[in-house]
């Protein structure tokens, strides 16, 4: 090594730290003002707020559809699923609203009986005050004041009507549940909590409701282990019921360990993220799985699953299982992702059967970009993929500006993306060493790879240069939130490595999650997530890829995101398009894998701090 040149290990040092693109060779922390305040309105309040204004200045009915839907954000049946089992009633009797089906609402016979109140909580979800009950703010966090509703004797009725069924319907659900769990013995309840434990450390956060209680492991309200509670915390309401007799557990205990299990059984703990929002009931899961068995029917071919005969416990688990056989049918021949709903941070399993014709286009002009720009062949993108595994030495070699072709590749297809999709960031995202993962693989070295930091691993962003408007026409302040979002994406590829590897205690005591392996488009996603919000990233597609390395296979492993700051959303054909595009940097990943298990050196020391001030700097500018 020649006099002055820098080490691995000095560039991984000097990469730990804390600099911005704007402050380059600046350490963290030494400027005399912060580079922005916290907004407490910012994202999720500020929406919130927005809602409770609009739905204050309307008549009723509109002003419950705004609220249900949360000005157009998302779906209305999310919502009518959150209600309490009284404010259910009330609002189908009130408003003819229910998550079953539009039912009639009370005539207005002009004669008021009743004031009751409706509300906006803290959490997104709308509350009723029905007859008997307390006030709004004396039992929920509002954001305003509350809508008064005015309840006929007609009104009161239908509310009696149809509250009688479902308050029996789940009291009938609570004993089923018990006798279920019963049957299961200390021992089976004991595996139940473990297995709900480990879903809930390693799921994305999600926030679930048993009437006015709250199950999450969200942020600073955490009731279950996540990233505040760790396995074993008092706090932790499944840790809090091991070792307590069947007899003492509460009602949406016994609600909650159920239904999650039967989710969990039909799709593994990313099922969970589904019900975000919702009540969790028996009812509601039966729907949930219900709509699930007939988007899957959708898909030709395979073994037909039947409607569970019940909504009850032992029915469900049935078709819950049946449905995971299903879903590994439906998702070699179609395109299984979710879409998400930022607000509520709720997802949704979508099929995409086919590929739509309208996607040819854009599949072409991508092609056509990296042709043009890489030693590839093909008019797919597949066919570019193929060419790259029959020819691949090139990916170990200088290619370009980059010092291997791998890199060339990584960023060229970002470039692609932003060009075609209209975006305003495009990113891929990976492992810097693939020969330190080869070397640590072949010596089953599992504890070196959980070791490894985030300086370990890449993330390659390309703005468009028109982003810029979204940062004041600041060149810098686009660079630092490029710079911003490869390094959240590097603790994503970081977070995910180790749900890989076996469960020997290193990876078992590491914080991780289990690795993404279907696509998603996200709706409103600057609500809830920091970056999210201070980047102002509204609508977003991520494309996660697994990639064979010797002989195992890392989920996650590489991925192709687009991000746009407002415009219109993604569409499933968009998607689409993005999932082949990542399929085709995943397989030149790949590729790369098995040169170097060949003897080969492909280790990407670009997409640094430096490299995404200079790049962007340079194209803005040009």
């Amino acid at each position: 090594m020649s006099a002055g040149a820098e080490t691995g290990r000095e560039a991984r040092a000097k990469a730990r730290l804390s600099r911005r693109p704007s402050r380059l060779g600046q350490l963290g922390g030494r400027t005399e003002t912060p580079d922005r305040t916290h907004d407490p309105v910012a994202g999720f309040p500020g929406l919130l707020g927005q809602v409770w204004r609009t739905a204050s200045a309307q008549p009723l009915p509109e002003a419950v559809q705004t609220l249900l839907t949360l000005n157009g954000h998302v779906p209305a049946d999310v919502q009518l699923r959150a209600l309490r089992l009284s404010d259910d009633a009330a609002l189908s009797a009130l408003f003819g609203r229910s998550w079953r089906t539009d039912e009639p609402a009370a005539a207005d016979d002009g004669e008021q009986v009743f004031l009751g109140e409706i509300g906006l909580t803290t959490a997104g979800r709308v509350v009723l005050r029905v007859p008997s009950a307390p006030l709004l703010r004396d039992e929920v966090d509002l954001v305003g004041g509350v809508l008064r509703v005015p309840w006929s004797a007609q009104a009161l009725s239908l509310y009696q009507d149809r509250l009688k069924p479902i308050r029996t319907r789940y009291a009938d659900a609570i004993e089923e549940s018990r006798t279920w769990l019963a049957a299961a013995g200390t021992a089976g309840r004991d595996q139940f909590l473990a297995d709900l434990t480990e879903a809930t450390q390693r799921t994305a956060p999600f926030v679930l409701y048993q009437e006015n209680r709250l199950y999450t492991n969200f942020r600073e309200r955490n009731t279950l282990t996540g990233k505040t509670l760790w396995p074993g915390h008092p706090d932790c309401a499944l840790s809090a019921l091991r070792g307590v007799p069947l007899d003492l557990w509460s009602d949406g205990d016994v609600l909650m360990v159920v239904c999650l299990t039967i989710l969990m059984r039909s799709a593994g703990y990313a099922r969970i993220e589904e019900a975000n929002s919702t009540q969790l009931t028996l009812d509601h899961v039966a729907e949930l799985l219900e709509r699930t068995r007939q988007r899957y029917q959708s898909v030709p071919g395979g073994t037909p699953v039947a409607p569970a005969a019940s909504t009850g416990v032992t029915d469900l688990l049935a078709l819950a299982d049946a449905l995971k056989q299903r879903r590994a049918e439906v998702g070699a021949s179609a395109q299984l992702y979710r879409e998400i709903h930022g607000p509520l941070m709720h997802k949704i399993e979508q099929v995409a059967v086919g590929w739509p014709a309208a996607a040819d286009a854009p599949e072409r002009e991508l092609c056509a970009w990296l042709r043009e720009r890489l030693p590839v062949t093909g008019d797919s993108l597949a066919a570019l993929g193929r060419s790259v595994t029959e020819d691949p030495a090139w990916l170990a070699a200088p290619h370009g500006d980059f010092a291997t072709g791998l890199e060339s590749l990584v960023y060229e297809s970002v470039r692609a993306a932003v060009h075609t999709f209209d975006v305003d960031f495009a990113m891929s995202r990976g492992l810097r060493s693939l020969p330190d993962l080869v070397t640590a693989m072949r010596s089953a070295d599992w504890d070196r790879i959980t070791e490894w930091e985030l300086p370990e691993f890449f993330c390659c962003v390309v703005p468009a240069p028109e982003a810029r408007r979204h940062f004041g026409g600041s060149v810098s302040r686009l660079a630092d939130a490029a710079w911003a979002m490869s390094a959240r994406m590097q603790y994503n590829s970081w977070h995910f490595i180790a749900g890989n590897l076996p469960r020997v205690p290193a990876v078992l005591d590491r914080d991780h999650f289990v690795p993404p392996a279907i696509p998603d488009i996200a709706h409103f996603s600057d609500q809830h997530h920091h970056g999210h919000v201070a980047a102002r990233i509204r609508f977003s597609i991520r494309s996660p890829q697994g990639v064979t390395v010797l002989d195992r296979r890392f989920n996650g492993f590489v991925d192709v995101r687009l991000l746009r700051c407002d415009g219109r959303p993604f569409t499933e054909l968009d998607l689409q398009v993005t999932h082949r595009l990542s399929g085709f940097v995943a397989t030149a990943t790949g590729a790369a894998a098995q040169l170097v298990a060949g003897g080969a050196d492909v280790t990407v020391t670009a997409f640094d701090t430096p490299w995404h001030a200079q790049t962007i700097t340079a194209a803005v500018t040009q």
